[in-house]
């Protein structure tokens, strides 16, 4: 959590999540549990979307976990001894089993479905992996600190040779998120060997020194903190800041040299030895809940137009304008546009400023003049407007939310 309170005049997430009905924590389901409304899960759809093509680029492909394992299983990769105090459990048939806080052990398993050859590295996995971790009570803030946190989580296996090259492409493509969001200041962190780990120190210089060679080579400026790093590996983090000044901590690389010897994860080389993968575990957005709640309080609830869970507010001023609206809106939602009319009793102005209030980028006003000259007058949020053809506001829209432009540029 950072330091710095919310900028004065401006609503902290918890708040607008209500105004804008994203999500709700109930107090009947527990605390730190967050449940998403319609408008909420649009957005969270939306970024795993976005997370969906980068995985695409980079060679993820995408798994499915359960949400249990047995705790023989936690046991042998090191989180039991690690975590334990930190994890939920439960009696299934006399066997202790545990709610998942991390979903390595999965990926890992799937990797270890049959022999694996050099030929077939890298094999990269990636899942939104609901992870569930015991915080305090006193801890949990919102979607910033929750009990059940769903990460953009992501294991790849490698050859020793391969590491370099494919950290610099997962911190590329990190960045590369972040920048969609209007947020290009970014610090980089490099975390040693921690007082309790697994593997020996040899191993750790070694993925250390990875590690280093690849922010080395793309010349990033990076912080080096002395113990620091995961249990089972060093590890890059990138801090991003957000509209208020704030710094957070999101996308991270850990390096993996001991858990694929736990699990005894083999490849056969091109020397037709066998020989142990290299695992990296990485998160380009941190955990989906942290972001949306960073996101909320970054954007103050008005998100761009790929993002807003409504992205056009359709408005007839009168009763004959109902018909043209209508079949307004149903070419909007056949272009795969997000819109809804409001067609209420107020007036115009009272219904321009609820859309307003609710941060929907775009609304049509249509009237008798527009319907005259088959056109649709286009207000922004911000205030401007412009008047033009429905197929023109449909095809810049469109290309405007397939660009994931942050800024509104139709009108």
């Amino acid at each position: 959590m950072p330091d710095q309170k919310v900028g004065e005049g401006k609503k902290d997430h918890k708040r607008l999540g209500q105004d804008l009905d994203l999500f709700t924590i109930s107090e009947q389901c527990g605390a730190g549990l967050p449940l998403y409304a319609p408008n909420g899960a649009i957005v969270r759809n939306q970024l795993m979307q976005l997370i969906r093509d980068k995985n695409g680029e980079l060679g993820f492909r995408e798994v499915s976990t359960p949400h249990m394992f047995r705790s023989e299983l936690w046991k042998k990769s090191g989180h039991y001894d690690k975590f334990k105090q930190d994890m939920f459990f439960l009696k299934v048939d006399d066997e202790e089993f545990a709610l998942k806080p991390m979903n390595c052990p999965g990926h890992i398993n799937i990797y270890a479905l049959r022999p694996r050859s050099y030929r077939d590295l890298p094999i990269r996995y990636s899942e939104f992996g609901t992870v569930y971790r015991i915080e305090q009570s006193g801890e949990l803030h919102g979607l910033l600190r929750v009990r059940s946190l769903t990460q953009d989580d992501g294991h790849a296996f490698y050859a020793p040779e391969q590491i370099k090259q494919e950290v610099i492409k997962i911190a590329r493509a990190a960045l590369d998120c972040y920048s969609i969001f209007g947020m290009k200041e970014y610090k980089v962190k490099l975390s040693t060997r921690p007082e309790k780990y697994i593997g020996s120190p040899e191993v750790w210089e070694r993925a250390t020194a990875a590690l280093k060679g690849a922010l080395d080579e793309m010349k990033l400026k990076y912080e080096v903190k002395e113990g620091e790093g995961a249990f089972y590996g060093p590890k890059i983090d990138i801090d991003i800041r957000d509209s208020l000044g704030r710094w957070w901590q999101c996308g991270t690389i850990q390096l993996d040299f001991a858990m694929p010897e736990r699990f005894n994860l083999e490849y056969v080389g091109e020397d037709g030895k066998k020989h142990v993968p290299v695992m990296i575990h990485r998160a380009l957005l941190g955990t989906l809940d942290r972001l949306m709640g960073i996101l909320i309080e970054h954007l103050q609830g008005a998100f761009p137009s790929w993002l807003a869970p409504v992205q056009v507010a359709v408005i007839p001023i009168s009763e004959d304008a109902q018909d043209y609206a209508a079949k307004a809106l149903s070419e909007l939602r056949n272009a795969g546009i997000r819109a809804e009319i409001h067609a209420e009793s107020d007036t115009m102005q009272y219904r321009i400023r609820a859309a307003q209030e609710q941060k929907i980028p775009y609304m049509l006003v249509i009237g008798k003049k527009e319907i005259d000259a088959k056109v649709v007058a286009v207000r922004r949020r911000d205030g401007k407007q412009a008047s033009m053809p429905l197929e023109k506001f449909i095809g810049s829209l469109q290309k405007e939310v397939a660009e994931r432009n942050l800024a509104l540029t139709v009108a």
